[in-house]
């Protein structure tokens, strides 16, 4: 399918201290050694380790970065790099480019065949030429494009950045070729909910850190970076107070028969005490996203638990609408119902 995801924030980072911004201002690591080319899964963390941002860091050149980030968040990280870069006296010039800027996200069993179809150099598309996680300026029927190999809907695919004057006439070659225009919900909600994948400002958010949304990364990178000390001591603790787990709705049938599928924001209730359930430092549990998947037949959702309730298996109640719907804990931390080995996004 093909998704206008234009909605996006895009901003370049450019200069003599781009480097030393952006490895500041990163979780991972998107400087040093890092390959021109390579896109990179990242996070921005407050001074207490809160989760403040969620996004794709692009290396495009030694010194310059693309960062692409949610619509609603964008302009408050582009300013707060913006300031951070003032604060520092780092030589850095930072460009909104979402006004300029296009996206097209083209993804299935059947992306690779059309976008080889309309490709100038379709070979280079191929995945031996193409790795996951990596970007290629490429042209679509002289169209220029800088191709992102990446999914956030379980399938393979790229996102197709493209200025925003050349938008329709791509969208009109990819939906010549066969591809089906699909509503951004699949992308935001339902697709990327069957793969557990996090959303800043309804998942992530500054009252949890990164390790309650299972997104600590493997190692902690060697240089300094913004909430670095709370991140590394949050690390160390023998158990955290929360876990963002996924759960699915065993049962969506109301009292009087009808089938629920659950949207917004849901209380997720101890089955024996029919209270919501409290963490340790007083957060009470409700879902941060529910949808349903089409391609688990379920409806499902992720919600901070308290550590004690935070087992796969167990099973709660999530109220909607004051009627209580029984569910099941799936995950804890960030493991995909669908593809859970993530294979298909690296075929």
């Amino acid at each position: 399918g093909m998704i206008n995801l234009s909605h996006f924030a895009v901003y370049d980072v450019s200069g003599n201290d781009a480097e030393t911004l952006m490895e500041y201002a990163c979780v991972a690591k998107v400087g040093g050694t890092t390959a021109i080319g390579k896109g990179i899964y990242t996070h921005f963390l407050d001074q207490e380790g809160g989760v403040r941002a969620d996004l794709t860091v692009l290396r495009l050149a030694e010194d310059r970065f693309r960062i692409v980030d949610g619509a609603d968040a964008g302009n408050r990280d582009c300013v707060w790099l913006q300031r951070m870069a003032q604060d520092h006296n780092w030589s850095v010039f930072i460009e909104d480019r979402s006004d300029h800027m296009a996206c097209l996200g083209l993804w299935g069993p059947n992306a690779l065949k059309i976008i080889q179809a309309v490709a100038d150099a379709p070979e280079e598309m191929d995945p031996s030429n193409f790795p996951f996680a990596t970007t290629k300026e490429i042209t679509v029927r002289g169209i220029p494009v800088l191709a992102f190999r990446i999914s956030y809907v379980g399938e393979s695919g790229w996102e197709l950045h493209v200025p925003f004057s050349y938008g329709m006439s791509l969208w009109d070659l990819i939906f010549e070729q066969g591809a089906t225009p699909v509503g951004v919900e699949t992308y935001a909600n339902s697709r990327r909910l069957e793969k557990s994948f996090r959303l800043q400002n309804a998942d992530l958010l500054t009252e949890y850190n990164l390790i309650e949304a299972g997104l600590a990364r493997p190692t902690v990178k060697e240089a300094d970076f913004h909430g670095k000390s709370a991140y590394v001591a949050q690390r160390e603790l023998a158990s955290q107070p929360a876990y963002l787990c996924t759960l699915t709705m065993t049962d969506n049938q109301d009292k009087v028969g009808v089938e629920r599928y659950p949207v917004g924001i849901c209380p997720v209730v101890d089955p024996d005490s029919g209270e919501v359930l409290v963490d340790a430092l007083g957060r009470r549990s409700y879902t941060t996203s529910i949808a349903f998947g089409p391609s688990v037949g379920k409806n499902i959702a992720l919600a901070y638990l308290p550590k004690e309730y935070a087992e796969e298996g167990r099973e709660l109640l999530l109220e909607y609408f004051d009627e209580p719907f029984p569910v099941k804990v799936e995950a804890v931390g960030c493991k995909g119902l669908y593809d859970p080995e993530n294979l298909l996004p690296r075929q």
